[in-house]
């Protein structure tokens, strides 16, 4: 008896150590924050031996949802076992089943999202869980435009100041490696600049500015292929002032001899080169340059 007294008092201490373990583990172990169901969030209801009552739904702005039988129930604000167990006693209490067994999964969380907006293909919000790389949520808005510059404005959630990131080459990352969108950021893709090469050059058109590298007139002459052989060695710059277009005159013959300066170009510059040919060309005034820039090809960098 007395054996068997010290064994039930080990097998009980045994078992408050173990218990106790256990609670201590319990809270050292950090809370799982639960994800609420939001409005306009893509919902998957599964209820059990019944397919007919399963559904795909969207969360309505309401915060409610349509069952297939039961009405409209309400949601929002709910987690998914929740959910569940709102399913399960509407439709009880519909007598649509007497013991149903339902589960709730979130496919599409709107709440979940990064948006993507400027110049990209595809701009709006797509669905991110946890952190994303910032040339991911560029790929899924369909990549860059032709357009694109080479920084973006990111916006985290909470806050009201956007900050400035560089995006390398075509890869479209982030310079910064550290850098991710996290659910609720906004991200937008800022618009590279653009000056046009018009008149007798070998390609006229728009041509999309590295913001990192500034060109001048010579170089936009390059990206144009340079000038025909019946081009007139005199020109014209015209600038997008805030008082409106001004025209500059422009000598290609002394600005390739160095004897005069050659200008940065700055978005919405046009150079325009004339025919050496024809007068008409040559004596083109401002409002005619400026329709020749209206739907010319603009040449990316990509």
């Amino acid at each position: 008896m007395t054996t068997t007294a010290h064994g039930n008092r080990a097998a009980t201490t045994i078992l408050l150590f173990l218990l106790l373990v256990g609670l201590a583990s319990a809270q050292q172990k950090p809370a799982v924050p639960l994800v609420q169901i939001a409005s306009g969030d893509l919902i998957e209801i599964t209820v059990f031996d019944t397919p007919d009552l399963s559904q795909k739904t969207r969360v309505g702005n309401n915060g409610r949802i349509d069952l297939v039988v039961g009405g409209n129930l309400w949601l929002a604000g709910l987690t998914s076992t929740e959910a569940a167990l709102a399913v399960e006693a509407r439709l009880r209490d519909a007598k649509v089943l007497r013991n149903p067994h339902v589960s709730v999964n979130v496919l599409e969380s709107a709440s979940q999202t990064v948006t993507v907006l400027g110049e990209v293909k595809n701009p709006g919000s797509y669905p991110v869980w946890g952190q994303q790389p910032v040339s991911d949520a560029i790929a899924a808005a369909g990549g860059l435009t032709q357009n694109a510059s080479h920084t973006a404005a990111l916006t985290h959630k909470g806050s009201a100041t956007p900050q400035t990131i560089e995006l390398d080459g075509a890869s479209h990352t982030a310079s910064n490696a550290s850098l991710f969108l996290l659910p609720g950021d906004r991200l937008v893709v800022n618009r590279a600049g653009i000056v046009y090469v018009l008149g007798d050059v070998g390609k006229p058109g728009g041509f999309v500015l590295d913001d990192r590298a500034p060109i001048t007139v010579l170089q936009g002459l390059a990206l144009a292929q340079g000038m025909n052989r019946t081009a007139n060695m005199r020109g014209s710059l015209i600038h997008q002032a805030a008082g409106g277009p001004q025209q500059q005159p422009l000598d290609f013959k002394k600005i390739l001899a160095d004897q005069t300066s050659d200008p940065v170009l700055h978005d919405g510059d046009i150079v325009y080169v004339p025919l050496n040919a024809a007068k008409d060309w040559a004596n083109r005034g401002l409002n005619s340059v400026l329709q020749m820039a209206v739907g010319v090809v603009i040449y990316g960098r990509y």
